[in-house]
C-alpha cells in the first residue's frame, strides 16, 4: 500500500506543480488597475473619510482616472474619466449592467422587485418597459404640466405670504416640499396636503433616513467572518435598516389601499391605479407575473430618487446663483426680457422655450453638482478591459459622475459657475456626452430625466421671476 502510495505521489506530483504555476502565471498575467496600499483585512476602507466623492477623486489624481480598491472583501474599480465611463456604460453595458446584491438592496428592493436596486434579468427590463411606458415617458410627462403649474403657484403664494410677514423662508424645504407634492400628485394621485398617511414634515426626513441606511454594510464588506454582521448589529444598522423599511412599506400600502378602496377622490387614473388593472388582469401563465411588491418597488424608487433629486438641484442652482450675481442679473433680465416684468399672474411651462439662458443654468448646474455623485454601483457579469485594465467578474464599478463633471481636461476652470460655457457646445445631460452624467447611461440611466428636467425649470423659473 505504501509502495502504491508513493507510486502515484511520483506520478501526481509534476502535474500537481503545472496547476500551481499555471494558476500563479494566470493570476501574474491580470493587468488590474492600480491600487493605493492596503491593509490586511480592511483593505482600502481606512482611506475613505469624507464625502465619498472627494476622497475617491484625490485617489484618482494621485493613482489614476482607473483605480481597484479593496474594501473589506470587496473589490471595487472606482472610474473617474469621461474614457473610462464610456467603456464600462456604453462599450461594455451588457456585462456589467447589473447591481450589487446587498443587505440594504436586498431589503429595499424586495429582492429585487424593483428597478433602482433589482439585477439585470428578464424581469427586470419587463419591469422598467412598465414603469417607462406608464409613468416616466415623454408623453406622461407633459400631460401633468397643470401639476406642476399649480404646485409652482401655490409655492409662490406661500412665499407671497411670508413676505408680507416679514417671515424667514427655509428655500431648501421649500423646494424638497414643491418636489414632493409634484410626485405625489403624478406617481400617486393624492395631494401631500390631502394625504391623512403620512406626517407633513416627515417627507424629507423618512427619505434621508432611507437614503442612509440604503449605503453598504460591514456584512458587506465582510460576508464570511461574522464580524461584519457583529457590528451592524453592535452598531444599530439592521434595526435602522428594517425600521425605516417597515415605515416606507406602512406608507405605500396605505396609499395602494387608497386605491383599491376608492378611498380619495382624484382627477384621473394615475400610476398605481394603471399598474393595479396590469396586475388584475394578467393571465396565470404569463412568464413575468406582476406583484404589489412590483408596484410598491417602483412607488418607492418614485419618491426616494425623484423628490431628492429634482429638490437638490434646485437648491444648488439658487444658492450659485446668488454666489454668482453676474450670472443672476443675466438670467433674470432675460426672464423679464420674455415674458415681462411682473405682468403675469401665473408662469406656464410654454414660457420655458424662450429662456435659453436658463437652460444653460441648469445644465452648468448639474455638471458642477450632480444629484447622484457617484452613480448607483454596477457590478461586472464577466471579465470585461477598462481603459486597458483587467476588471474581474463580480466587481463592484463605481463611477464618479462628480469627478467627471470637473476634470480640466474638458472644461476650462472646471470648479467655476459658467452657465455660458454650454452655449454651442455639444456636451449634454441625456447620456450620450461621457463628458457629464448627471443621469448616468446605458441600460441603468435614470428612467425620470424627462420629469426632473421640467420640475427643475419650472421651480426656478417661478422662483426667479416673482423674486429676488
Amino acid at each position: 500500500m505504501e509502495i502504491l502510495l508513493s507510486f502515484l505521489l511520483l506520478l501526481f506530483f509534476p502535474v500537481l506543480l503545472s496547476l500551481i504555476f499555471v494558476k500563479k502565471n494566470k493570476y501574474l498575467k491580470i493587468n488590474l488597475p492600480p491600487s493605493p496600499p492596503k491593509l490586511p483585512f480592511v483593505g482600502n476602507l481606512h482611506q475613505l473619510k469624507g464625502l465619498a466623492r472627494r476622497c475617491l477623486h484625490d485617489i484618482s489624481m494621485k493613482h489614476g482616472p482607473v483605480t481597484i480598491l479593496r474594501l473589506g472583501s470587496v473589490p471595487t474599480v472606482v472610474i473617474s474619466s469621461s474614457e473610462g465611463a464610456e467603456e464600462a456604460l456604453k462599450t461594455h453595458d451588457t456585462e456589467c449592467c447589473t447591481r450589487p446584491v446587498t443587505i440594504a438592496s436586498r431589503v429595499f428592493s424586495r429582492n429585487g422587485k424593483d428597478i433602482g436596486f433589482g439585477v439585470y434579468n428578464e424581469s427586470w427590463r419587463e419591469l422598467r418597459k412598465l414603469a417607462v411606458r406608464e409613468f416616466f415617458n415623454v408623453k406622461k410627462v407633459r400631460s401633468f404640466k397643470y401639476v406642476r403649474e399649480e404646485e409652482n403657484d401655490l409655492m409662490v403664494k406661500k412665499l407671497r405670504e411670508s413676505a408680507l410677514k416679514q417671515s424667514p423662508v427655509d428655500l431648501s424645504k421649500t423646494l424638497y416640499y414643491l418636489a414632493a407634492s409634484i410626485v405625489f400628485r403624478t406617481a400617486f394621485g393624492q395631494s401631500i396636503l390631502d394625504n391623512k398617511h403620512i406626517n407633513k414634515e416627515r417627507i424629507e426626513g423618512l427619505m434621508f433616513e432611507a437614503q442612509r441606511n440604503m449605503a453598504f454594510s460591514f456584512t458587506d464588506f465582510f460576508p464570511t467572518a461574522g464580524l461584519g454582521w457583529f457590528m451592524d448589529f453592535v452598531s444599530g444598522q439592521h434595526k435602522r435598516l428594517h425600521n425605516v423599511f417597515s415605515e416606507l412599506d406602512t406608507f405605500f400600502n396605505q396609499i395602494i389601499g387608497d386605491h383599491q378602496l376608492k378611498n380619495f377622490t382624484q382627477d384621473r387614473p394615475d400610476f398605481i391605479d394603471s399598474v393595479l388593472e396590469i396586475i388584475h388582469k394578467q393571465e396565470q401563465d404569463e412568464s413575468f407575473k406582476l406583484t404589489i411588491d412590483h408596484l410598491k418597488g417602483i412607488c418607492q424608487n418614485i419618491y426616494l430618487a425623484g423628490v431628492d433629486t429634482s429638490a437638490i438641484t434646485m437648491i444648488w442652482a439658487m444658492a450659485e446663483l446668488v454666489r454668482n450675481p453676474r450670472a443672476m442679473k443675466r438670467v433674470q433680465e432675460e426672464i423679464q426680457a420674455c415674458i415681462g416684468i411682473k405682468e403675469k399672474e401665473r408662469i406656464v411651462e410654454e414660457d420655458l422655450g424662450k429662456l435659453q439662458y436658463l437652460k444653460l443654468v441648469v445644465q452648468e448646474t448639474l455638471r458642477l453638482h450632480p444629484a447622484a455623485p457617484l452613480l448607483l454601483p454596477r457590478e461586472t457579469m464577466s471579465q470585461i478591459k477598462i481603459q486597458g485594465y483587467d476588471i474581474p467578474p463580480k466587481t463592484i464599478l463605481l463611477v464618479n459622475a462628480w469627478s467627471i463633471g470637473r476634470d480640466p481636461r474638458h472644461w476650462k476652470d472646471p470648479d467655476e459657475f459658467i452657465p455660458e460655457r454650454f452655449i454651442d457646445c455639444p456636451v449634454d445631460y441625456k447620456g450620450h456626452s461621457f463628458e457629464m452624467l448627471p443621469f448616468g447611461s446605458g441600460r441603468r440611466m435614470c428612467p425620470g430625466m424627462a420629469s426632473g428636467i421640467a420640475t427643475i425649470e419650472l421651480g426656478l423659473l417661478n422662483l426667479l421671476y416673482f423674486f429676488d
